[in-house]
């Protein structure tokens, strides 16, 4: 009788955790449908601090679902920060998704259980979780795997492309080249803008993408991908030619803080800042885009020049399809990395950029004396600026407005607040005074050449 009454109980409870604990304590690949289904549960069983959203979808028209915690889901707050992680954006390269999987169920759990830090996390920042940006390709290469038995024998580039074999890390807008000429010429330094036939020059995976960021203003991010173990910094795409067949470092004007951003998941990563791994070595396991070899139109450079969002890439395995029985390890390898990089979106300087009236003012500049990268407003007023320790002198200006500065000590904690009041611009006198003599009623010596416009 004893058992027969424990057993409906044990099945009831097993039912209610089901939601929750699908794939969370055994380690498995999610199938698209598998994908979904999990992260629905994640949505299901933290309701009041997580929300999914789809950004578009794929060419054979799979939903490319984002997961997002939130105190208040749905809702930017004012000096908040969006972060963002992007996985499986090549489709075999797969254990990324299955960690963004692991990551969501975490998060939950842990806010469930009160674990403070991952509760702080979830209150002070606004995370999207897009587990597979190419749902597409990982169907292709997780079948090659079926077929063959396992993943070791899958082909190294079997599902890396979209339905349509397109590479999207090579696919965004190539705004780098626009960039190196804007740096002779003294021109623009952020926020550069697309070619005006850029929509029909990418594939719908990243047309979604680009219409994300967009639409948030991301502050940090990483994209996750395979085939080796090191974290990578911009610039990917190199300034100068192979130079005895090696391209050259290809620095960003915040270099520093990228190098320290990807120090940060190396070192919390278990073995990653080791530097030897997968036959090649990385010292303390980071390396620049370009100097390990040059890359055009790649995102996490695009993420730099076209909005305020400071991307790296994350090559997390030398199995690009590693077996089901690696994932506990890799989880367990990866999980702190994870957690702290993305509390880095919390140092350096944020505030409000008001006018006179206390009106918040969007799109305006934040520029840092000494870095040539600026920065701007999002429509609510806010900005973030990502700083390494020191101090700095910061400019904010709109147009119509005087420009105001200040200096800004940050410290290595939390990010200094530090808000911008901005004076409204005097009108100039634009007053003719009247000319006395008679009128030119004749024709110009020269005619009036028009411009090309």
């Amino acid at each position: 009788m004893q058992r027969g009454r424990t057993l409906p109980w044990v099945a009831a409870l097993l039912l209610g955790l089901m939601g929750l604990l699908v794939c969370g304590s055994d380690f498995q690949h999610h199938c698209y449908e598998d994908m979904v289904r999990a992260l629905f549960a994640v949505q299901s069983e933290c309701p009041y601090i997580t929300r999914i959203y789809s950004i578009g979808h794929s060419v054979e028209g799979r939903h490319l679902y984002v997961l997002e915690f939130s105190d208040n889901p749905g809702i930017h707050e004012a000096l908040e920060p969006e972060f963002k992680y992007v996985g499986n954006m090549h489709g075999n390269e797969v254990l990324g998704r299955e960690l963004l999987i692991k990551l969501s169920q975490f998060m939950c759990e842990e806010y469930r259980a009160g674990n403070q830090r991952i509760t702080r996390l979830i209150h002070d920042t606004r995370i999207h979780i897009l587990p597979s940006m190419n749902p597409d390709g990982y169907e292709t290469a997780a079948k090659q795997v079926m077929d063959t038995h396992g993943p070791e024998f899958n082909g190294y580039l079997v599902g890396r492309g979209n339905a349509k074999e397109m590479d999207l890390n090579r696919n965004f807008p190539d705004l780098n080249a626009l960039m190196y000429y804007y740096e002779k010429t003294n021109g623009r330094n952020h926020h550069l803008t697309l070619p005006d036939n850029w929509e029909q020059q990418v594939e719908p995976e990243t047309m979604a993408v680009i219409k994300w960021m967009q639409n948030y203003n991301f502050i940090l991010s990483a994209n996750l991908h395979g085939g080796a173990v090191v974290a990578n910094y911009p610039f990917d795409k190199s300034r100068d030619a192979r130079i005895r067949g090696r391209t050259t470092y290809a620095a960003t004007p915040d270099d520093k803080i990228f190098r320290k951003l990807a120090r940060t998941y190396s070192y919390s990563h278990s073995w990653m800042h080791k530097g030897w791994n997968c036959g090649d070595f990385f010292n303390e396991g980071i390396t620049n885009g370009a100097s390990w070899y040059s890359l055009s139109k790649g995102m996490q450079d695009f993420n730099y020049l076209y909005t305020n969002c400071f991307e790296i890439t994350l090559e997390l395995s030398c199995d690009k399809f590693p077996p089901a029985s690696a994932l506990p390890r890799e989880w367990l390898g990866n999980r702190e990395a994870l957690v702290s990089y993305l509390e880095q979106v919390h140092h350096g300087i944020k505030g409000m950029v008001y006018d006179e009236n206390n009106n918040p003012i969007g799109n305006a500049e934040v520029s840092v004396a000494g870095v040539n990268h600026d920065v701007t407003s999002g429509v609510d007023g806010d900005y973030f600026r990502l700083l390494l320790p020191g101090t700095y002198t910061v400019t904010a200006s709109a147009p119509g407005y005087v420009s105001s500065t200040s200096t800004v000590t940050v410290g290595p904690a939390e990010a200094i607040q530090h808000h911008f009041y901005l004076k409204t611009a005097p009108k100039l006198n634009l007053k003719v005074k009247p000319h006395n003599g008679k009128k030119n009623l004749s024709s110009p010596k020269s005619p009036l050449k028009l411009g090309p416009r």
